[in-house]
């Protein structure tokens, strides 16, 4: 239980300043590109890479890795858990499990949004 309020709080957290980047970083340097929304997930793989890589050289509770790995940046952007696995697959040196995992969670994720949109518009 304690666990759960951990990733509650952190969750929050990313969550909210995810809200307020996007909300107040507004403009684009290409035309309609998400220029937040990018920023974001890239902020969120960097610090989920640099979370991970300190809690394996340090030890840090495993509360405070709860809360700022799948807390925090599970809140602030799920790319960067998406990104973190990737590069654990990498690291394996299993590039064809890597390879697919990339593709088919890419084009299924752009899929999914395709047909929950369709299905919103049937409701």
């Amino acid at each position: 239980m304690k666990n759960i309020l951990f990733v509650l709080l952190g969750s929050g957290i990313g969550g909210v300043l995810r809200y307020l980047i996007s909300k107040y970083l507004k403009f684009s340097i290409f035309g309609s590109f998400p220029l937040a929304t990018f920023l974001i997930n890239i902020l969120g793989c960097f610090l989920i890479g640099l979370f991970c890589e300190l809690f394996n050289k340090n030890e840090i509770s495993e509360n405070l890795k709860i809360l700022l790995t799948v807390g925090f940046c599970g809140g602030f952007t799920t790319f960067s858990t998406f990104s973190n696995e990737s590069f654990g697959l990498i690291k394996t040196g299993d590039y064809l499990s890597t390879a697919v995992y990339i593709s088919i969670s890419v084009f299924l994720g752009i899929l999914a949004v395709y047909l929950g949109s369709k299905v919103a518009g049937k409701i």
